[in-house]
């Protein structure tokens, strides 16, 4: 599933075709995928100009003229790609439909917008602006990785007493919205921080190093576009980079980079999910 890097790279390659301009024609081909859409979703989008696009967590938010908000989440393999020439530079014909083009909008600058997704768990909704931080999928989140709110004091005060793994802690979007399986192995590798570790027993001056290294992490990976390993793509269709800067993710067995160690990465499983490490720099 797309992580914040992933999420944000898209974010930015679909703004230059949607902020500011219109929503001219909407194509709704299916009901619903990972649930049911809004009622009246095309004639809703229709005509409404996307006032700007903001990420939270892991969904982008398409702020409208008219006071709504359109939600999207990519789920496992949903991809928002971007066709035409909104800039008005070159001419570039519109691919032919594909099967799994579950909404197609078309923007008054020329630019076209597909929702692709073969296996149907991404998702859109429409909520009010005003009250968007209250949605169901929104509220409970905690802070931004890359934002004013996620500091040393508050991940100090979100593990404490925690006896969960670190790994797990720091997935939970309660705790850091956004952060998912690849970028959390990648951030407690750089922190020499075992996943396995009790939360709560992380002192303060791990602590402190952590949050600088999860924001350096996820710069870098937006930087490079994102990670594809599997579906993602950027909006203009192209992978993302960062795979190749990995670490340890996936790396089960490959030599530790550090400098010296020469240890083989390791691969375990915790709450279902697999956690890559160096047995040997993190403790």
């Amino acid at each position: 599933m797309p992580e914040l890097p992933e999420v944000e790279t898209v974010r930015r390659g679909l703004a230059p075709a949607m902020e500011g301009a219109k929503i001219a024609k909407v194509a709704v081909n299916r009901p619903d995928l990972r649930w049911p859409f809004p009622p009246d979703m095309a004639a809703r989008l229709t005509g409404q100009q996307v006032l700007g696009l903001r990420r939270r967590s892991k969904y982008i938010l398409a702020d409208l003229s008219g006071g709504e908000t359109l939600l999207i989440h990519l789920g496992m393999s949903g991809r928002m790609l971007v066709s035409g020439d909104p800039l008005g530079q070159f001419v570039h014909n519109h691919p032919a439909p594909q099967k799994h083009d579950h909404v197609v909008l078309d923007m008054d600058n020329g630019a076209r917008i597909t929702f692709n997704d073969p296996r149907r768990f991404g998702a859109m909704d429409l909520l009010s602006t005003k009250g968007a931080a209250q949605h169901r999928l929104l509220v409970a989140l905690g802070p931004e990785p890359l934002g004013n709110g996620f500091h040393e004091s508050h991940l100090t005060q979100a593990l404490a007493g925690r006896a969960m793994p670190i790994k797990t802690a720091l997935l939970d979007q309660r705790i850091l919205a956004g952060l998912g399986n690849i970028y959390v192995c990648e951030a407690l590798f750089a922190a020499k921080i075992a996943p396995t570790r009790r939360a709560g027993d992380l002192g303060q001056t791990q602590i402190a190093a952590l949050v600088p290294i999860i924001k350096d992490v996820l710069i870098r990976a937006i930087d490079a576009g994102g990670s594809s390993l599997k579906d993602f793509r950027q909006a203009d269709g192209e992978l993302g980079y960062f795979q190749h800067s990995f670490d340890v993710y996936g790396r089960e067995g490959a030599p530790c980079r550090s400098p010296g160690c020469g240890a083989e990465i390791a691969r375990i499983t915790q709450s279902g999910r697999s956690s890559f490490y160096c047995p040997h720099c993190q403790r």
